[in-house]
């Protein structure tokens, strides 16, 4: 079985076939049967028995099979009324005869559904063209490269080494390995040939590299993308780099230069193939991260308001211990701003000698004079990030130290204190932006009316204020405190002010003020006002804290209030753990910069969107998001587990982080006692209605019966991830990126409807009932607005119909070229045209250009298995085009309804007033108004943006594949004007709000 022996070479994949195993036969009527399959030892015929057809009727010639496809993808795997049971990664199918009759098969692990692909494919492709290493691996290009390091080692020219230096030789090609792993795998070698020496052969040495060195899952997708050689020239990899990976712009002199750079044999390099143990590298190396590069830098737009980002913001920044006992330190400083973090925390008090000090008020024996504290600020403020940096000052200073205080900032920080008064004919705070390179004063202030010296405002000290309306004769009145004007004068847009109620802050509170609210306090206004939340949080800062009952530093999660834009959630940075997973991966996007956008749908000032939301959000398109966990490398032993030896038995968690509707876990098998390279095979599939706000969290346990131990976690932000094969580098409990330990994943998101980046994610899936739900207009309440709502019911039925047609075109197409619904349009056109090629090599269909879509015709007679696929692209490319040319007047249509409606903005609560609404009624017209505000139309311009990029891809496609009558040159020249008519067909874009 694979997990006794690796499979390495199409040889393995051919013997483990001859020798036979049980495989399950599905049948269209819901019939399940169990046969036992093997390979004819003359490599001509399939077999399986027992069976009521004679022997000659059981079996199946190699020469008439078409295709191997992995995975549930036939008529019969979809009709089968058990197919829900099967698992789709241990189904496969043999198509086979001119009519392309399918034999589907369900293997008892993913990984001999694998074997059998891909021995079945090697098979077909050597009946076409007969490849000289079937019979054995001696003559590969790996061995041929093994020889040549063996024989650069063998100083003695004998063929023999000692086992030591064969040991040393390993453990340089592969530095992951383990010496006693490599040691064990040449004492099974000289064992089974019954040897007594321990020097090593170069035949041994090249058995030992492939068995240790050799992850069959990449062997697998290597055989599978280089049409069943095992190697990739540089066209293969083009192909996977663009139809898999998502890469745009690909050459093959770029793939070149990776097969230069990854490819180990000089050969290789010479040639320009990528064997083995190159693309393995090169899947390994930071080329292949699950993170998107373009999130690497500052991606989003930095000129909107203050408000209108997410904030990274550390609680008590001067502990690096709990905050009952834990001592204060500058380091702590060091940790949070090297992290990116934009809002740090100075509680100040008066110390000896006129100087103030930064201390634990719980314990007061360790503490930092301030001068050093804002030393180090000033040092490391701006290193991890140019954006400002706001300084939370808790004052319990006498006024004396106070102008100490104000004199050593204004000595330290110069001219980088914001202190530049807000205007009052402005609405919003400045950008991140304008306030480039600033550090800016959170705190109490004077009233600006007052041209007094000092002067009593009320105390910043956020854990005794906790403390004394947790007590029994708390009044309700807070405690006082002297503030100096000099101080108060270094506060100008982030002016510490009381939360009251939401009524009072917008009517009366100024854009430069900012509240502050517990984790308690706000956990209820959260609950209870989730819309309020989010509509305070469009003007105002919000900053929550920590609830004064976490002594032990422990983190709030932060998700519940980032659903509210809340835009700073102070965290302990010193502790680590799930919730500062969360805060940590989340602002790894945006270039780790601490600021990060938030959703248009917290930013645009008419829009609904409640933290509560438990379905579909408006004008956002829903993403089916597939994970397929395949395999994890070099797990360490969890910290401290000494019960099992050197023994683990991992497995996989996925946590989809985001609003409440968004929310789930799902986890892998426990694979039994393997650290090394866990083989897990495993599918997912989460839908994700708010995309901006989801983060994916990977985390890799050790099943123990005693309570499973924590091995290593990876946390992403769900706009960040890169789709295709890719590694997930583990991080440590504490957060540190362990060194070879990754998850090796595949990922696909289907369905997305314009935004981001087109080439990767505009793939598509059919769409479900839910769409038709979350696009109808809600009623109001007030007849005049409803009215002008009606009008927009039947283009937004236009607009649902279009969009449904394009889908269901789309992913009838994948279905017919036996493709799943994660598959994007360039993959379907590979198949496709691996379909419409004649047996003397050439095309039967080629490209034309049609008003700028492209068309397939047919070159002359062609099967009926082709026609019906023709139909299936024709019927999309139709739709496709029905959609692309009908989208603006359907769109302006929208736009009409939605600006007439806009012109009963800002009178409708005296309108409401007027018909008798008022209260909670009030508030439900105002949030269904918003609700048909927000865009609406939105979704009908992605489907557009997604239908041309489609169009693109396809035209691409076809380019590649061959499918045009012209000449490369000038077909490529003819496909750029193409897409450029295209382009300009979408010019002069209706760009309003919708």
């Amino acid at each position: 079985m694979p997990s006794e022996k690796k499979i390495s070479s199409a040889h393995d994949c051919i013997s483990f076939m001859q020798a036979g195993c049980e495989l399950k036969k599905v049948r269209p009527n819901s019939r399940i049967y169990n046969r036992f399959f093997t390979l004819d030892t003359d490599l001509q015929a399939l077999r399986w028995e027992p069976s009521k057809k004679d022997l000659e009727k059981a079996k199946l010639d190699i020469s008439a099979i078409k295709e191997i496809r992995l995975g549930k993808n036939t008529e019969t795997f979809r009709n089968n009324g058990l197919a829900d049971q099967i698992c789709e990664d241990c189904a496969f199918s043999i198509l086979h005869g001119e009519n392309y009759e399918s034999l589907d098969l369900v293997a008892n692990s993913a990984d001999v559904a694998n074997i059998w692909v891909s021995g079945l494919r090697y098979l077909v492709s050597r009946s076409k063209q007969p490849l000289d290493f079937v019979e054995g691996n001696q003559n590969t290009p790996r061995f041929m490269w093994l020889k040549t390091v063996f024989e650069a080692a063998d100083v003695d020219g004998n063929g023999i080494m000692l086992e030591d230096t064969s040991v040393e030789l390993i453990k340089q090609l592969n530095p992951t390995l383990k010496e006693s792993k490599i040691r064990l795998k040449f004492k099974e070698i000289q064992k089974s040939k019954e040897k007594l020496t321990t020097r090593v052969t170069e035949e041994e040495f090249c058995e030992a590299f492939c068995e240790l060195c050799t992850r069959p899952e990449v062997y697998f997708l290597l055989v599978q993308i280089s049409k069943n050689k095992e190697f990739l020239d540089a066209n293969d990899l083009m192909l996977f780099l663009e139809a898999e990976q998502g890469v745009a712009h690909i050459t093959e002199d770029m793939c070149l230069d990776i097969i230069k750079r990854y490819e180990l044999s000089e050969e290789g390099r010479q040639k320009g193939f990528l064997a083995i143990d190159g693309f393995t590298q090169y899947l390994l190396s930071p080329e292949c991260d699950i993170f998107d590069p373009e999130q690497k830098k500052v991606a989003q737009d930095m000129t909107q308001p203050l408000s209108h980002y997410y904030i990274n913001a550390s609680h008590n920044t001067y502990l690096i211990e709990d905050q009952f006992r834990g001592p204060a330190d500058v380091n702590g400083y060091v940790r949070a701003l090297k992290m990116g973090c934009r809002s740090v925390e100075l509680d100040v008090s008066d110390g000896s000698d006129n100087e103030p000090i930064l201390c634990n008020r719980n314990n007061m024996t360790t503490h930092v004079s301030f001068r050093s504290v804002i030393e180090v600020i000033n040092k490391f403020a701006f290193v991890a990030s140019e954006y400002p940096l706001i300084l939370c000052l808790g004052n319990h200073c006498s006024l004396p130290q106070q102008k100490v205080m104000v004199e050593q900032m204004k000595k330290v920080f110069g001219d980088k204190l914001y202190t530049e008064a807000p205007l009052p004919s402005e609405s919003y705070l400045p950008s991140p932006e304008k306030l480039k390179r600033m550090i800016i004063v959170k705190g109490k202030k004077l009233p600006s009316d007052s041209d007094v010296l000092e002067g009593e405002v009320t105390d910043e000290d956020e854990e005794a204020e906790m403390s004394r309306r947790m007590s029994v004769d708390y009044n309700g009145e807070q405690k006082q405190i002297w503030l100096c004007k000099e101080l108060s004068d270094l506060v100008s847009i982030c002016k510490s002010v009381q939360y009251r109620d939401f009524e009072v802050s917008m009517k009366s509170q100024n854009y430069w003020e900012i509240c502050s609210f517990s984790e308690t306090e706000a956990s209820r206004i959260a609950n209870e006002y989730p819309e309020d939340f989010v509509n305070y949080n469009k003007k105002f800062l919000s900053r929550i804290y920590p609830s004064a009952m976490r002594i032990d530093s422990s983190n709030l999660n932060p998700q519940d209030f980032w659903n509210c834009g809340c835009q700073i959630v102070a965290m302990n940075f010193q502790t680590p753990g799930p919730m500062m997973d969360l805060h940590t991966g989340w602002f790894l996007q945006n270039g780790g910069c601490g600021y990060v956008l938030r959703p248009s749908v917290m930013r645009d000032e008419i829009s609904y969107f409640s933290a509560n939301t438990k379905g579909i959000v408006p004008g956002v398109s829903p993403l089916a998001l597939h994970i397929k966990i395949i395999s994890g490398q070099n797990f360490p032993k969890p910290k401290g587990a000494c019960a099992k030896g050197d023994v683990i038995d991992p497995y996989v968690c996925i946590e989809i982080h985001g609003i409440p509707a968004d929310c789930s876990e799902q986890r892998t098998k426990t694979v039994q006692q393997n650290s090394d390279n866990p083989i897990f095979d495993e599918t997912f599939e989460f839908q994700v209605n708010l995309p901006e706000l989801a983060m994916i969290r990977f985390v890799v346990l050790d099943d123990d019966y005693i309570g499973d131990e924590f091995i290593g976690q990876y946390t992403i932000p769900f706009e960040c991830l890169q789709p295709g094969y890719r590694h997930v580098p583990l991080r440590s409990f504490v957060g540190d990126i362990m060194e070879h330990v990754t998850l090796f994943v595949h990922i696909a998101i289907t369905n997305r409807s314009g935004g981001g980046k087109a080439q990767k994610r505009s793939l598509s899936v059919r769409m479900g009932k839910k769409v038709r739900e979350y696009t109808m207009l809600r009623n109001i309440g007030l007849k005049t607005i409803d009215d002008i709502f009606k009008i927009a019911v039947h283009p937004l039925r236009e607009a649902i119909d279009m969009r449904e047609n394009m889908q269901n075109a789309i992913v009838s197409i994948k279905e017919l070229c036996g493709l799943p619904p994660t598959a994007n349009l360039k993959q379907c056109l590979l198949t496709l045209s691996s379909r419409l090629i004649t047996s003397d090599n050439t095309p039967s269909v080629s490209l034309v250009m049609k008003d700028s879509f492209p068309f397939l015709e047919a070159l002359g007679a062609i099967p009926d298995v082709q026609k019906k696929m023709l139909a299936a692209y024709d019927l999309m490319i139709q739709e496709s085009r029905f959609l692309i040319e009908m989208a603006d007047t359907v769109h302006e249509k929208i736009l009409q309804c939605q600006k007439a409606g806009m012109e009963f903005h800002e009178e409708l609560h005296n309108l409401g007033a007027k018909e008798g609404l008022k209260g909670r009624k009030l508030n439900k017209a105002t949030e269904s108004f918003a609700w048909n505000i927000t865009g609406q139309g939105d979704l009908l311009k992605n489907a557009k943006n997604e239908a041309i990029e489609n169009m693109k891809q396809i035209q691409l496609a076809c380019l590649s594949c061959g499918l045009s009558k012209a000449p490369s040159s000038s077909a490529e020249a003819k496909g750029k004007r193409s897409l450029e008519a295209i382009e300009e067909k979408d010019g002069g874009e209706e760009n309003g709000k919708l």
